[in-house]
């Protein structure tokens, strides 16, 4: 298994990944189903998102990215996905563990993600990745210019 960069040839093939709006909402907070590859392909433009694949075998199975912030001193861990034919392995855990390398890597003091609310299986996940919920008054700080109440979570 390799955590390389992501290359847009592979945007049409990750923006299949959702298999339903529902699944489009929790990934990427979007509405739109199916999900347009050059969505995915425009994200690659923001200079402070780098985008990865966990790739087995020249077959890409989970897309991540990184969400930068010189000004505050911290990453992101964003737009989480594994392919449908690759769940339950183990590789949304494997993917995250890679991302948070790459942040620590980085040199920014602080790594967190946010969780759709009704995603328990990605909630899951990341806990089993070494991360941890914010606090109550920092989440609802968080949240307060965010379209739903998102679960934060820090790396510990």
């Amino acid at each position: 298994m390799d955590l390389l960069p992501f290359s847009a040839a592979y945007a049409t093939t990750v923006a299949t990944w959702p298999l339903s709006a529902t699944e489009v909402a929790m990934w990427c907070g979007r509405g739109d189903f199916p999900m347009p590859g050059e969505t995915v392909a425009a994200w690659q433009q923001d200079t402070d998102v780098t985008a990865h694949l966990l790739v087995e075998d020249e077959q890409p199975l989970a897309y991540g990215e990184l969400w930068f912030d010189a000004e505050e001193d911290e990453v992101e861990l964003a737009r989480i996905i594994v392919a449908p034919e690759a769940r339950g392995r183990g590789l949304g855990r494997e993917l995250v563990r890679g991302l948070l390398g790459e942040a620590r890597g980085s040199g920014h003091s602080d790594v967190f993600m946010r969780v759709h609310p009704d995603n328990d299986r990605a909630l899951r996940c990341y806990q089993g990745a070494d991360f941890v919920r914010v606090g109550p008054e920092l989440a609802e700080a968080w949240n307060a210019v965010q379209p739903v109440d998102y679960v934060w979570l820090r790396n510990q």
